[in-house]
């Protein structure tokens, strides 16, 4: 399942070429100083990787996205782009150079003309860049987004400065650099075992004429700590600041059953049945993780956890729980409240509601006073009154960034 889904071909679209995107994340970024490679860190709420991904992955100009990860780092790509319809990763090599010939690679046989090659840590990269880059590409063989050099240059010796710099005709190369999939495949490959600064500077030395379209100032790349706080300081100002709420529902019923022991809101609660089910039908947290999917249009339950699916057999349904919190962080959300009843004759709720609550907090990572629970009955009607199940409905509220729309003409 894909949340991002490409938006339609804009009418300027005439041609069918097909262009990829080359995500290169291979580096462990230990500049950062952080244990874990920095294009997994959190940005936000988001793996920083994630957020490159997705900038690409909703482009109507982009036909496809292919990452070139670190050897190693297979575990942390799966949960960075969860939910996301992507190929499997390349594994890149000891170099950036030798990371991207073979993710250039990779595409050669996918039916790509044209390709643009990303660093994964510059996590800021517009939808109007993209969509410059691609343009660039209806004339050009090769395209570099640039900036101008505003500061004054210093040549520099043991600290002391030895002379003065002339800054005309000089730039600041940004990614992505766009390519003719062939000349690019064929420029790395004359380029083995030479050390060249990036892609353009390896069709340059291949002939290949390179031009510059303007880049973008937010599209810094993501080096130390202080550039973290520069992009969490970019995407709170595109947000406006502005947090939306959306609220969703959840239901759920489970039969009564004996040989079973009786699973609500993550505890084990004494009584004579328990409830039967794929997973440990745990009725409570099967309807909150309804109402948390639905708070942000993420489908149900079966359709991320399939009843059908023997990994799911006798569950913990806490399981189910996470992994919907976990989307909401995923799109930099958070969970302001959640309102759960349970609708049973027997077992008494009331005794078990504060242990409950907590523990529901807990798997949702978010404070007890966000969390709600109650109970009734139904009067003895129907199937809750006459003890054969036990039901439970749910509302949750997420707060999303609300935030622009993406642009995604070319």
């Amino acid at each position: 399942m894909n949340p991002l889904p490409r938006q339609p071909t804009t009418p300027e679209r005439q041609d069918t070429m097909r262009t990829a995107a080359l995500i290169v994340a291979a580096g462990r970024g230990t500049r950062l100083g952080a244990d874990t490679p920095k294009q997994y860190l959190d940005l936000l709420g988001k793996p920083l990787l994630r957020r490159t991904i997705e900038a690409f992955v909703s482009h109507a100009g982009i036909d496809h996205v292919q990452t070139v990860i670190g050897a190693g780092q297979e575990n942390l790509y799966r949960a960075a782009t969860l939910g996301l319809d992507l190929p499997p990763p390349v594994i890149g090599g000891d170099t950036r150079q030798e990371s991207v010939a073979l993710g250039l690679a990779a595409l050669a046989g996918t039916g790509t003309d044209r390709v643009l090659i990303h660093d994964g840590a510059r996590a800021l990269v517009s939808a109007e860049l993209v969509s410059r880059v691609c343009r660039a590409l209806d004339d050009h063989p090769a395209v570099l987004p640039a900036l101008p050099v505003v500061d004054s240059l210093r040549r520099v010796d043991n600290d002391q400065v030895s002379g003065v710099q002339d800054r005309t005709g000089l730039v600041r190369a940004q990614t992505p650099q766009g390519f003719h999939l062939d000349a690019i495949l064929a420029a790395h490959r004359r380029a083995t075992g030479q050390e060249m600064t990036d892609d353009a500077a390896i069709a340059v030395a291949a002939g290949l004429p390179v031009t510059t379209v303007p880049g973008d100032e937010d599209n810094f790349k993501i080096t130390v700590q202080e550039d973290l706080a520069r992009a969490e300081a970019v995407l709170a100002l595109r947000a406006g600041g502005m947090m939306e709420t959306r609220t969703g529902s959840g239901f759920d019923v489970h039969r009564l059953v004996t040989g079973r022991p009786l699973m609500l809101c993550g505890l084990a609660i004494p009584h004579s049945h328990g409830l039967a089910g794929h997973s440990d039908a745990d009725v409570a947290l099967h309807a909150l993780t309804d109402a948390i999917l639905g708070a942000i249009a993420a489908g149900d339950i079966g359709d991320h956890f399939p009843p059908t699916d023997e990994r799911w057999r006798g569950v913990g349904s806490d399981i189910f729980l996470r992994y919907a919190a976990g989307l909401v962080r995923l799109r930099s959300g958070r969970i302001t409240s959640i309102d759960l009843t349970i609708i049973c004759e027997a077992p008494k709720v009331k005794p078990h509601r504060e242990a409950m609550r907590t523990r529901v907090a807990d798997i949702l990572e978010i404070d007890l006073d966000r969390v709600s629970i109650k109970a009734t009955t139904t009067e003895r009607l129907g199937f809750t009154g006459r003890a054969e199940g036990i039901a439970a409905q749910a509302v949750a509220t997420v707060a999303l960034p609300a935030e622009p729309a993406t642009l995604t003409s070319r």
